[in-house]
């Protein structure tokens, strides 16, 4: 039995293994529209609150409900829709450009899928072209689409790897990201100093010589 599995005497609240590359969605995920969505979650927040004690009433607090399911269904959360997956249109390689293609620095937010809290932090990716490359802000779309999501980062790592190697036809591919858990740092151990760095390298990137290079080359001079 692998150490992490849960018996009695672990809290399951601190047991954070995933063994799939999907994100788990029922299969009935998408039978409500947004709409229906952004209502249902609005009346189950409403809820929350007034167990928590909040006057509903007070108008600082009256429009949060409805503002919260919004923010859940068309912003942080909208990654989970498969319509929003960045349309990654490709070009021919018309340089024959055969070197490393590194961004780094690509700002990402998601949320953990234990606590519903924020990850914040960078993600840096890289590919080596064959005959064709990708426009630059679509490597950011979609980091971005796989963040709007509840997640663990070890998932969100892979996920992105392989969407890269999947629209880009190529193994060699390289996804690295650091971040910082609010699961960590404002609850629990209450720890503000520590960051989670995760990585995935494929192809060429797995020899040492191209991943040391993709490692100097996200690296800041100071």
């Amino acid at each position: 039995m692998d150490s992490r599995d849960w018996n009695e005497d672990q809290d399951p609240e601190e047991e954070h293994v995933s063994g799939s590359l999907d994100t788990p969605l029922r299969p009935d995920a998408f039978a409500l529209s947004d709409d229906q969505k952004i209502e249902g979650i609005a009346y189950h927040f409403r809820e929350i609150m007034h167990l928590l004690g909040l006057d509903l009433e007070d108008d600082s607090l009256k429009g949060t409900p409805k503002r919260v399911a919004k923010m859940y269904v068309k912003e942080i959360f909208d990654g989970l829709h498969p319509d929003n997956r960045p349309a990654a249109r490709l070009f021919e390689n018309k340089y024959g450009y055969k070197q490393m293609l590194v961004e780094r620095d690509i700002t990402l937010y998601s949320s953990c899928e234990h606590h519903f809290v924020p990850i914040i932090g960078k993600a840096h990716v890289a590919y080596i072209p064959n005959e064709h490359v990708i426009g630059l802000s679509k490597l950011n779309r979609i980091v971005q689409y796989f963040g709007r999501r509840p997640q663990v980062q070890e998932r969100l790592t892979r996920q992105i790897a392989q969407e890269l190697r999947d629209v880009l036809k190529t193994e060699n591919v390289a996804v690295l990201i650091e971040a910082d858990h609010l699961c960590v740092m404002s609850r629990g151990v209450n720890d503000v100093s520590s960051s989670t760095i995760t990585s995935e390298y494929s192809g060429l990137f797995e020899q040492d010589t191209y991943r040391l290079e993709f490692l100097q080359a996200i690296r800041h001079n100071k």
